[in-house]
């Protein structure tokens, strides 16, 4: 991926396995949206990111030093994803829902905002999982400069109290987050700590939070910590493994990127079903994975 420093942008040119509304719109985070000028606009790590696709050439609307110091690392861009699908496309399944979702990547976001967005992600769906957390930053994150807000850091969450929380219609989430923010910010929880675990060990953490069960917990390490190998099963991907595995898959048969092959997987098997509301190209246009 060849990049070049311009003055107020960063371009990717080629962005070889990089798709913007892929990563954007897959169900890995919230935050970001497209507006009508086809320039996706977000907030991470308490900084506003305007960036756009044309083609084979991304551009990142910021500062060099904000690249390096913060968008490098969100989009691990570090990572080759040519050798992640080569060595995921030994199974013919995910090969081709590698094929099909190439350009999705696995960002690795902060810890603790992944953690409060896929508490709020129980039985909910997409658009509603974005309004609640719209809701809670402007609640009670900080303002930024351009008038965003960034994510509420658990400190100010604990601070607020659970009944605080009531204008974000979180329903019984609620009580999850307050829990989680005074876990956090008491030092009870340590997420610094946990990214040093190994993998079981750091779920085991995560889960003595109220509201995290095995999926929540391995979706915060997927997404949240980078164990690439942690892998999500929720309601979809039960479907995928009834259909395509028999009703049973040993997630270790993708190895190391068992959580970048869930991904794939997963996101192949929603737009297959038509979904749409996150930017999703239509049943239509989706192929019948092998069996």
């Amino acid at each position: 991926m060849n990049i070049i420093y311009e003055p107020d942008s960063i371009i990717l040119d080629p962005a070889e396995h990089f798709s913007i509304s892929r990563t954007f719109c897959c169900g890995q985070c919230f935050r970001f949206m497209c507006g009508e000028d086809g320039v996706w606009s977000g907030i991470a790590f308490g900084r506003t990111l305007r960036c756009r696709q044309d083609g084979n050439t991304v551009t990142l609307f910021c500062s060099a030093e904000e690249f390096r110091n913060i968008w490098y690392g969100y989009f691990d861009l570090g990572l080759d994803y040519g050798k992640v699908n080569a060595a995921i496309s030994a199974d013919p399944v995910a090969a081709a829902a590698a094929e099909y979702a190439d350009g999705i990547r696995i960002l690795r976001q902060d810890p603790w905002e992944t953690l409060v967005s896929f508490i709020i992600s129980q039985n909910n769906n997409i658009p509603r999982i974005r309004k609640i957390i719209s809701a809670l930053c402007a609640l009670l994150g900080d303002r930024l400069p351009d008038g965003g807000y960034a994510f509420p850091t658990a400190e100010s969450i604990a601070r607020a109290g659970a009944e605080a929380l009531a204008p974000i219609r979180a329903g019984f989430r609620a009580g999850y987050i307050y829990d989680a923010a005074v876990r956090v910010s008491t030092g009870v929880t340590d997420l610094e700590a946990i990214a040093g675990l190994d993998r079981d060990t750091a779920e085991q953490e995560l889960m003595k939070i109220r509201g995290v069960g095995k999926k929540v917990a391995a979706c915060v390490l997927l997404y949240g910590f980078g164990f690439l190998s942690a892998f999500p099963i929720d309601v979809w991907v039960k479907r995928i493994i009834d259909k395509y595995y028999g009703g049973s898959l040993d997630p270790t048969v993708f190895g190391e990127y068992a959580g970048i092959a869930q991904q794939y997987l997963f996101h192949y098997e929603r737009c297959a079903a038509g979904a749409s509301e996150d930017g999703c190209i239509g049943k239509n246009q989706a192929k019948t994975l092998p069996v």
